[in-house]
């Protein structure tokens, strides 16, 4: 009986032990900080879509832009095509290469000026009307397509009848027929019909006039217009140039006032996670044990992404000079077009805005993402938000109507 009653309270003190080491492992892995992030404002977006393995985030992130901007102006919620963007400004984009005799770059970059001129001279359709996938892919992939069509305006500009034909143009958008589809001349969509451009007058609710693009370099006067040169710039989109401090003083603002933005940015930086994070870390100032600067430029960039997605850490305060100099050593460059559409703040109070992304649903925050102040201070390359986002005097001085 003793025996027994000391088996027993051994075996209640075994269990004792197991339990607290599973509760103090459990409360550690509860305590694994990560990034908390408090959303403080998410505007009205369309659902997360997916441009592939084609190089057109341009027109996925305008478009993204525009569907939310009908909501904002209180017309009904619809997803618009962007393939029929892309059909439209390669045709465009063809014309230029062979008037430029091919000095010009010719790929499947663009800017968010492609979309607005697109929609301005050709209309818009909803996505259900042109999904863009006429070449037996489920999804997007336009390597074969960008490739035939870079072969084909090459030898146009080759010139070898020494005279160019007037068939090119019609080879050309066959092309684009065969890939794309063919452009409706008219739809049903809701009960009525349309024409693209009756769509985009009637049904949208939009003006693209009313739209402008903002940047920030020293290379250029404040307060004047430019054109960025970055390659995928083939249209000339002509950017309002804001002082750093202004330009995202502009940016915050828009988010409180109901107004999201089209956001062009280099993508290349070790702190842009694949998990959905984007930060510019101050890595001579994070504060723990195992992240000194010599063991940090030992690491490979997954290494160096896992660690920063750990917890927040310390970012570099960005100054107008950091960005111009990234600029110009093209450490800088127009990698990527996304849609802003929130604000948020870490644990820590650091500021982030929140990001839409066109890689379909890609990480734990299901296709969006969190860039912090300092990574669009940093890495903005240009933005584009509807002229009423500016405040009054500002839209004075630059003169804007």
């Amino acid at each position: 009986m003793k025996r027994t009653a000391l088996l027993t309270l051994g075996l209640l003190l075994a269990c004792a032990t197991i339990a607290t080491a599973g509760d103090s492992k459990k409360k550690k892995e509860d305590t694994k900080e990560g990034y908390v992030f408090t959303e403080l404002k998410r505007l009205p977006t369309t659902s997360v879509k997916s441009q592939d393995r084609a190089g057109t985030c341009w027109s996925w992130s305008t478009i993204s832009f525009l569907e939310s901007e009908i909501m904002r102006l209180g017309k009904d919620s619809v997803s618009l095509s962007p393939m029929y963007i892309v059909w439209n400004t390669y045709d465009e984009k063809a014309n230029k290469y062979v008037r430029m005799h091919g000095c010009m770059n010719f790929g499947q970059g663009g800017a968010s000026a492609d979309v607005t001129w697109a929609i301005k001279n050709y209309g818009i359709v909803p996505l259900e009307t042109y999904k863009g996938l006429n070449y037996g892919e489920k999804v997007h992939a336009h390597g074969e397509l960008d490739g035939i069509l870079k072969a084909y305006v090459d030898v146009i500009v080759k010139n070898p009848n020494r005279k160019i034909s007037t068939a090119w143009k019609q080879g050309y958008d066959a092309i684009l027929d065969a890939y794309l589809g063919e452009k409706p001349e008219k739809f049903t969509f809701r009960g009525k019909e349309y024409t693209p451009m009756s769509f985009y007058k009637e049904a949208t609710g939009l003006n693209m006039d009313d739209y402008v693009s903002l940047t920030s370099f020293t290379h250029h006067p404040f307060y004047t217009q430019f054109a960025v040169e970055v390659p995928d710039n083939w249209i000339g989109e002509m950017s309002y140039n804001l002082p750093l401090d202004e330009l995202m003083d502009v940016l915050d603002k828009a988010i409180d006032n109901g107004y999201t933005f089209s956001w062009g940015s280099d993508v290349s930086e070790t702190g842009f996670l694949r998990d959905g994070i984007a930060i510019i870390p101050d890595i001579e100032n994070v504060e723990t044990k195992d992240a000194e600067i010599a063991k940090w430029v030992k690491m490979n960039k997954t290494d160096k992404q896992a660690k920063l997605a750990e917890k927040p850490v310390v970012q570099k305060q960005i100054t107008q000079e950091m960005r111009q100099e990234a600029f110009d050593n093209y450490e800088t460059t127009d990698d990527h077009g996304m849609h802003v559409v929130g604000k948020a703040v870490d644990q820590n109070g650091n500021k982030y805005f929140i990001v839409k992304n066109s890689w379909g649903d890609y990480n734990k925050y299901h296709g969006y993402l969190y860039a912090s102040y300092p990574f669009v201070a940093y890495k903005t390359t240009s933005v584009m938000i509807h002229k009423d986002a500016l405040p009054q005097a500002l839209k004075d001085k630059l003169g804007i109507k």
